[in-house]
């Protein structure tokens, strides 16, 4: 389901409209109005799996450190 983000021409009011059905009229969430103008927003990114970058730890070294953070445990709580 797509977001859109919408603009009120009426109080100035910007926020996000979650898209359930195609033909869902959007209101703005302060006044009600129905005047709105779409506004241009950037693409989603969805990252599958892990952020980091493989062979490193959260603070960037091949090994873990030798005190926590980093070592506490077999996970780095920095995550």
């Amino acid at each position: 389901m797509p977001i859109y983000v919408y603009k009120c021409k009426d109080c100035g009011t910007v926020f996000d409209f979650l898209m359930v059905k195609k033909d869902d009229n959007p209101k703005c969430i302060n006044c009600a109005s129905a005047n709105l103008e779409k506004q241009p927003s950037a693409p989603g990114k969805v990252i599958m799996g892990s952020s980091q970058t493989k062979g490193t730890t959260c603070c960037g070294r091949d090994e873990r450190c030798a005190q926590p953070p980093c070592s506490d445990g077999n996970t780095c709580v920095r995550d």
